[in-house]
């Protein structure tokens, strides 16, 4: 197949520094960087994103006078953070053409300072004399298990490790016993292992992982041991007091759980109820937070607290979809009429950040559920595991502006749907003088919210 106009294609290595180096991978402002030499690549170009007019351009809300060393320690935490997450698997490997080496080209995980027998390596063709391989790995070592004729073998229990035999038969025989073990200790990285066997050259990856101990939850017999009510409140009593209300006409026994920042608190009576006080005006997300941290079931159910239950609320229906789906992360629903969702479009960009679009509606519909779909943001009624929303969290910076922050923060980590079927509704608004001082946000709230995007997100532009 031609390479496509303007594609580059460079050679790339991976060298692994010595422990005391990675220890320090700073020294001045100079952040270590992985080399790649020589593995088959198609480099991926940076491309700029650009900001339509009706976006936010987000360098408009950082302070002139600190633009450039704002730029500067966001440059170092994006290339901190690049290197945190990414590993020599991420790379591109190409596959030789027509070549005669069979190896894995993925399944292979080792535990780190651990060793595993590579599978399936060996050669395959009519060359039957002069038989001889070379395999070299960069953060491991390599050898021949159970190895009897050590002639046949240099470098056992090296990284570069050469192979000879008389036959093919033998050579196989050989390849068949060969292990990789990891020398360097880390959780989740991995090596590449570069295959040659006269003029033939391959490459290919070893895993290397901490094996994760599973963390279950036990869904118990009923909805009441499957999921947990959650909300917030903040000066509006006779709401969450009606939602309780409203929850225990259709689900008596259930848990539910209110983080609550009132300036002057009071207490919400009810059984099976768990009211945690904050100090005041906390914000939304943090005591989302708070309620999510204290959360013991599979799922819980986020609701707002002006919210009413109806005959159309069926949690048992969400949990009947997450269990038939356990990619899914988050479930949403509808609230009354309304069944919100966007989806997220995000380009990486260049030095000056990437470029985000949110963009009304779904991805596609969900085989096998009808009237559900993907999607990347919610309206703020939805199912979730528990599990998969802690890793994600809710920035607590943002007090009173943010709802989309939190599927942001969770793109690419959260599997989202809505299935509008599932519904309640909003309460009619009450008279609540303390609290609409508070309803509408100061602007400078808005202005700090787009400059963390520019910081936290290493985002240059916003279209909402």
């Amino acid at each position: 197949m031609a390479r496509p106009p303007g594609a580059r294609v460079t050679l790339f290595v991976y060298s692994r520094p010595p422990a005391r180096k990675r220890e320090c991978a700073r020294t001045g402002t100079q952040l270590y960087r992985p080399t790649y030499n020589p593995m088959p690549n198609v480099t991926r170009q940076q491309k700029s994103c650009s900001c339509p007019k009706s976006g936010f351009d987000l360098k408009k809300f950082v302070k002139k006078d600190k633009y450039s060393e704002i730029v500067k320690r966001r440059a170092e935490e994006y290339e901190k953070d690049h290197l945190r997450k990414r590993t020599i698997l991420d790379e591109l490997l190409l596959a030789p053409p027509n070549s005669p080496l069979q190896y894995p080209i993925q399944g292979f995980i080792v535990s780190p300072l651990k060793k595993g027998i590579i599978p399936g390596l060996s050669v395959h063709t009519l060359q039957t004399q002069n038989d001889q391989v070379t395999l070299s790995v960069s953060s491991g070592v390599l050898a021949v298990e159970s190895l009897q004729e050590k002639g046949k073998v240099k470098g056992q229990g090296e990284k570069v490790l050469s192979i000879s035999a008389s036959s093919l038969q033998s050579l196989n025989d050989l390849l068949g016993r060969v292990s990789y073990r990891s020398t360097v200790y880390s959780i989740k990285s991995g090596d590449l292992v570069h295959f040659t066997f006269g003029r033939h050259k391959a490459i290919f990856p070893v895993a290397i992982r901490q094996p994760k101990v599973p963390v279950l939850y036990d869904l118990g017999e009923d909805v009441n041991s499957q999921v947990t009510v959650t909300t917030k409140t903040f000066l509006r009593y006779p709401e969450v007091n009606y939602l309780i209300k409203s929850i225990r006409k259709f689900y008596k026994d259930i848990k539910i759980i209110i983080a609550d920042d009132s300036i002057e608190p009071e207490k919400v009576k009810g059984t099976n109820i768990e009211q945690y006080f904050m100090p005041p005006a906390q914000g939304w997300f943090a005591g989302r937070n708070l309620a999510v941290s204290q959360v013991t079931t599979k799922y819980f159910l986020w609701t707002d607290d002006d919210f009413e239950f109806t005959d159309k609320t069926k949690i048992e229906k969400f949990v009947e979809i997450m269990e038939s789906m356990p990619e899914l992360d988050v479930v949403a629903g509808s609230v009354g009429k309304l069944a919100n969702s966007f989806t997220l479009i995000y380009e990486e960009g260049d030095e000056e950040g990437g470029c985000l679009t949110r963009v009304k509606g779904n991805y596609q519909p969900i085989p096998g559920i009808p009237n559900c779909f993907f999607t990347s943001g919610v309206i703020n009624f939805f199912l979730a595991r528990t599990d998969a929303v802690r890793k994600v969290g809710f920035d607590p910076l943002l007090k009173r502006v943010g709802h989309s922050e939190f599927f942001m923060d969770g793109l690419g980590e959260l599997l989202v749907a809505i299935c509008p079927e599932v519904g309640l509704n909003h309460q009619r608004r009450r008279a609540n003088a303390a609290y609409r001082k508070f309803r509408k946000p100061p602007k400078s709230d808005t202005d700090n919210k787009l400059y963390l995007h520019f910081f936290k997100n290493r985002l240059k532009c916003m279209k909402w």
